[in-house]
């Protein structure tokens, strides 16, 4: 146990480390855990507040920043959690919506007609 935990002391304390935290390698991603945390707060607010569009926008952004972080060298595994994190919470949020407004067939004649429209509009 004590050695286990001199270890560990003397990682926190090497340069290295140091040099971790004070890294965009490590502040990006602790910047970035404000989103999933307040898509988990907003799980118990009312569903009738949940944007799909930006619901929908969040969850690509958090797909494409998941493969962003595996693929970077060296791996950002802070950061994959955090988007895992984030993706889960706005597929949740996601489900939260269509099933509020009706179920997906709906959700989706919806927006098709809301499509047509402003493209009527914009003619």
């Amino acid at each position: 146990m004590a050695s286990w935990a001199s270890n560990l002391a003397q990682k926190v304390g090497s340069k290295e480390f140091r040099s971790y935290l004070m890294s965009t390698h490590f502040w990006g991603p602790v910047a970035n855990w404000g989103i999933p945390l307040s898509a988990i707060a907003d799980f118990s607010s009312s569903p009738e507040k949940i944007s799909g569009k930006m619901t929908t926008a969040l969850t690509f952004y958090s797909l494409l920043f998941m493969r962003f972080s595996w693929m970077v060298r060296p791996r950002n595994y802070l950061l994959f959690a955090c988007h895992a994190t984030n993706e889960v919470a706005q597929l949740v949020q996601l489900y939260r919506f269509v099933d509020y407004n009706g179920g997906l067939g709906k959700v989706l004649k919806g927006s098709a007609q809301q499509l047509k429209d402003n493209s009527v509009k914009t003619a």
